[in-house]
């Protein structure tokens, strides 16, 4: 009798610390998917002392600051949305070939991300993105002049936003996923993910919609985001599609194996 009153004893602190860990993941999980630098950067400091401060006002009603530099006559903008720690300075390494090939390009900040104010929350970001497209338009750079760059969770941002707008030029997504739930399955498969997630990021859904030129780059030994699921996504995009596998490359080292020069390359193709 004592064996069976112990074991029923173990079996509800279980359950018990079961339902706790869920509890926290429920009301905490967006400190866990987003993790914003709220100070805010100095262009000049992190080596964009040749790009303007620009702001933008989203319909909700967010006064959001970005990066911009306009392009060389011809070219089309890039519109970066980073991944989900730190701030648009710790990308500028990214951005710097291509504006020394001519291009435009616009950093763009999240809401609570940078010194902007706001919570972060992917309908939230969704609005950002808008908002730095219109922007774009009102300084005569439509759609069909801008190419969209999703770096990690930036990757869901994009794609949503290929989706939304047809028009747009060309597509870049490094390390993407299939979505947000996918990801975070990975990392704590115990837990009720599909349940639990506010923050779904579902860019598997959306990516067949996508008809603008695609480029993915991924890398096998990724710990963060799994390259399976990079894989996935390019498999349910539609063409024209390209994939640049790295096979040594991780989640945030890919500009060590030529990621920059094969980005150049796909942009120079979509002229």
């Amino acid at each position: 009798m004592m064996e069976k009153k112990s074991m029923i004893q173990f079996v509800l602190t279980i359950f018990l610390i079961y339902g706790v860990t869920a509890c926290m993941f429920l009301f905490n999980q967006r400190n866990f998917i987003f993790i914003p630098d709220r100070s805010r950067p100095d262009p000049a400091h992190f080596g964009a002392g040749d790009m303007g401060v620009i702001s933008v006002r989203t319909a909700d009603g967010l006064p959001l600051q970005g990066w911009y530099k306009a392009p060389a006559a011809g070219q089309p903008v890039i519109l970066m949305f980073h991944g989900n720690a730190g701030h648009i300075g710790i990308r500028v390494f990214k951005i710097r070939p291509f504006l020394a090939a001519g291009y435009g390009v616009l950093l763009a900040e999240y809401r609570a991300y940078g010194g902007n104010p706001g919570k972060p929350s992917e309908e939230g970001f969704y609005e950002d993105a808008r908002g730095y497209l219109s922007w774009l338009g009102a300084q005569g750079v439509p759609p069909e002049k801008v190419v969209l760059y999703g770096e990690s969770l930036g990757t869901g941002v994009s794609v949503k936003m290929a989706a939304e707008f047809p028009g747009i030029r060309g597509l870049v997504l490094e390390a993407p996923f299939t979505s947000m739930t996918d990801v975070v399955r990975k990392h704590v498969p115990y837990m009720p993910v599909s349940l639990l997630l506010k923050d779904r990021f579902d860019s598997l859904s959306r990516i067949g919609d996508v008809k603008t030129p695609l480029l993915i780059v991924h890398g096998t030994a990724d710990s963060i985001v799994p390259y399976a699921l990079g894989k996935a996504l390019f498999d349910h995009a539609s063409e024209p599609k390209q994939m640049e596998t790295y096979a040594a490359g991780g989640h945030n080292d890919l500009y060590r194996y030529g990621v920059a020069t094969r980005i150049l390359t796909f942009l120079e193709n979509l002229k």
